[in-house]
């Protein structure tokens, strides 16, 4: 039995495909880790959704920011932006079953000692505290009232934790941290302007997983969302940075897919890459 941590596909699914073979991959004997943004921005997200749906338990998958926007979208909440890619998503004959496998996603993972998140972790957040805040999200997306919670979604506000925030503030505060956080302050205070490597951050800001006194420090957590950081980290050889694994290598701006095989040690991997053909450039 082999397990896997996968960055963000973005609907990749040829190199996804390469991937699998090169893994060797069954989903008899394996399992998959997808950390989120399965669709968008890449040639094919109906494939990669129909791929992962018929794997059924072997993929394991979060949602990031761009599986939340395809619901949003497809509920009349948001416009496509330029770039999108998941019209075909929509206008399958299967989009409504496809939809609904995807609202049924995790928002976040703790499995053979790692934490996997889309994004980021609040330096306030134990990882007993993010598992049960993404339980809260993930009972939203399951509801019967999905239409309202995407609805109040959307927004940069509040942008500090509080244990005491309640209804559509507290469920947007934590899809935030966990789908598009990069930056925040000691305090947890995010800020979303920034979005290229470390050295973008605003004064007072620093990287989540860099900030003293977070409360994850002593658990490995895996994360993609962030492809410059990840691409870097990936050339450099990998390894862990703060104990943290970025996976997003870039798949859809032509840089690589990156698996990490879990090793029975805590914390310890072995990267796996192909090489993916550009879909779109940066910016």
């Amino acid at each position: 039995m082999a397990l896997y941590m996968i960055g963000d596909l973005q609907g990749c699914h040829e190199p996804l495909q390469r991937l699998l073979r090169k893994l060797d991959f069954s989903p008899s004997r394996d399992t998959l880790y997808l950390l989120g943004d399965l669709v968008n921005r890449g040639p094919d997200s109906l494939a990669v959704l129909r791929s992962l749906e018929q794997l059924g338990d072997a993929a394991q998958c979060l949602l990031g920011n761009h599986d939340l926007n395809l619901l949003g979208i497809r509920h009349g909440l948001r416009k496509p932006h330029r770039g999108d890619t998941v019209q075909q998503v929509l206008n399958a004959p299967d989009s409504e079953a496809l939809l609904d496998w995807l609202r049924h996603r995790s928002m976040a993972m703790f499995a053979h000692g790692w934490l996997m998140v889309h994004a980021g972790v609040l330096p306030q957040w134990s990882v007993a505290q993010t598992l049960a805040l993404a339980g809260e999200v993930e009972r939203a997306l399951r509801g019967p009232d999905l239409a309202g919670f995407l609805q109040g979604m959307y927004g940069n506000t509040p942008d500090r934790w509080d244990d005491s925030l309640a209804g559509a503030e507290r469920l947007r505060i934590i899809v935030n941290a966990l789908t598009r956080m990069r930056f925040c302050t000691a305090d947890g205070t995010m800020e979303f302007a920034s979005s290229g490597g470390t050295q973008t951050a605003l004064p007072g800001y620093l990287p989540w997983f860099e900030l003293p006194g977070r409360q994850t420090t002593d658990v490995p957590i895996a994360f993609g969302h962030w492809s410059t950081l990840g691409t870097e980290t990936a050339a450099a050889g990998g390894g862990l940075l703060a104990n943290t694994l970025p996976l997003d290598t870039g798949c859809v701006w032509g840089g690589c897919l990156t698996a990490a095989r879990l090793s029975d040690a805590p914390g310890r991997y072995r990267l796996v890459t192909v090489n993916c053909e550009q879909s779109q450039a940066p910016g």
